[in-house]
């Protein structure tokens, strides 16, 4: 039977496997398992297909087939036409391979070989999402906005990004030499990085002062919820009591699972919309509330954020917004408010691509607009640089051809506008604020009436 055909009667088999969070697949990308639920197959549209565009179509390929200067495979055209497809629509939209699909589901196990790195593609380049926290990449320095344009000897003008992911990839103890252009840099910069098998850590935690907790979460995966309570219930044990305070540290945290977004939202909640999800489908609209318990009975609360803090990390950031559970402190997060289902195919391909909008309790989309911080205050730079040639943080809305967010914030919603704007430099000194902050509040709650 003709494709055509095929599509005219409807006949693929759509799975929804993994509700996928993340910022766009790249070499360091850790996504667990989530959501499985099998979808019926889709019912045919009720319009005719474009039979002049399909016309085109066959023309363009048949005029490949006969006139291009060297012969080019059935297989590679359709796959190539296929990626072209998926990468018009948004950057997060693409098709997998069966080789591409095998190395998500190994993600999903917290373990894998390469770099540690999050990347896109941005006019034919790798881009640096985000480095994650202890891998080669992060040790190695690279940043956030890191245009990649070499991959040893090969330039990667014109690569598909599988392909580069491919390449960065290898066996853990070899080599590779990353040839980088840095916004602010005169000259590329040269980075020889060691391959490792990388095993993510989602949650870390540690005792700031006597009384005030710090948990740090590095991704979002499938046991994320879990590896919160555990990483409270030290602290509490290790205080001696409940907490005073709370830092949640969710800077350079690219997101990953939504059940685990949720999950770590209503460690703080005790009731209301946690977040909610809207698509053309009816399997794409979601909602998500909170139960009762509060897992540090309402001791206050600092979110850090910054911008690579991104879609999983947005959700929680906006719920505690939201529903003023937090003062949300940092820089402006990515921006990436939509959601990404994993549909198997047949041949062990996949396809992914974006079904919904992700929205915040007050109905706020965050897509190409991010989350503004209550309180902003700029990361510590060791040395005064020129806010015009500096460094600047890698948005979604800065992606080539992402979709734009539809909010549906109430009139209460949080407004693009912060409440306090702190400038100062030092070690780390984003925590240090949040600290201070924490101490303030304390003090205030046990000097009210």
């Amino acid at each position: 039977m003709k494709w055509a055909q095929l599509i005219k009667n409807g006949q693929f088999m759509r799975y929804a496997l993994i509700l996928l969070l993340g910022v766009f697949v790249g070499v360091g990308v850790t996504l667990e398992r989530s959501v499985h639920a099998e979808r019926a197959a889709a019912k045919p549209a009720d319009q005719p297909l474009p039979i002049d565009e399909l016309r085109t179509f066959t023309e363009v390929f048949s005029r490949i087939k006969a006139d291009y200067v060297e012969p080019v495979e059935d297989k590679k055209l359709l796959r190539d036409a296929i990626q072209g497809m998926l990468a018009g629509l948004d950057p997060h939209s693409s098709f997998l391979d069966p080789e591409g699909f095998k190395e998500i589901r190994v993600g999903t196990e917290g373990e894998f070989g390469g770099l540690g790195i999050e990347v896109t593609m941005e006019d034919g380049f790798v881009k640096v999402v985000s480095p994650i926290e202890d891998t080669p990449a992060a040790r190695a320095g690279l940043k956030t906005g890191d245009l990649i344009i070499r991959l040893d000897s090969k330039a990667v003008k014109g690569m598909a990004l599988n392909d580069a992911v491919k390449q960065m990839r290898g066996k853990p103890g070899s080599d590779i030499v990353l040839t980088v252009v840095r916004e602010g840099q005169p000259k590329p910069l040269t980075f020889t990085l060691t391959r490792a098998v990388i095993k993510i850590q989602s949650v870390k935690h540690r005792m700031l002062e006597n009384g005030f907790g710090y948990v740090r979460i590095t991704q979002f995966q499938a046991n994320t919820g879990d590896g919160l309570k555990d990483a409270l219930a030290k602290l509490k044990l290790q205080n001696k009591a409940n907490l005073t305070g709370l830092v949640l540290d969710l800077r350079n945290n690219p997101g990953g699972v939504l059940n685990a977004a949720v999950a770590v939202s209503d460690a703080f909640l005790t009731s209301g919309l946690i977040v909610y999800t809207e698509g053309r489908v009816a399997d794409a609209e979601l909602k998500f509330s909170a139960t009762p318990a509060d897992l540090i009975n309402g001791a206050p609360m600092v979110v850090l954020v910054n911008g690579g803090s991104a879609s999983a990390s947005e959700i929680v950031a906006g719920a505690l917004q939201d529903h003023k559970r937090a003062v949300i402190m940092g820089t402006k997060t990515f921006g990436k408010g939509s959601v990404q289902t994993i549909l198997p195919m047949s041949g062990g391909s996949a396809l992914k691509i974006t079904t919904a909008r992700y929205y915040t309790p007050n109905g706020r989309s965050i897509q190409a607009t991010g989350i503004l911080p209550d309180v902003v205050t700029e990361e510590a730079k060791v040395t005064k640089r020129d806010k015009a040639a500096g460094e600047e943080s890698l948005k979604e809305a800065d992606l080539p051809g992402h979709i734009e967010g539809k909010g549906k914030e109430k009139p209460s919603a949080k407004k693009d506008v912060p409440s306090v704007k702190l400038d100062t430099a030092g070690e780390d000194y984003q925590l240090q604020e949040a600290l201070n902050l924490l101490k303030g509040i304390s003090i205030f709650r046990a000097q009210k009436p």
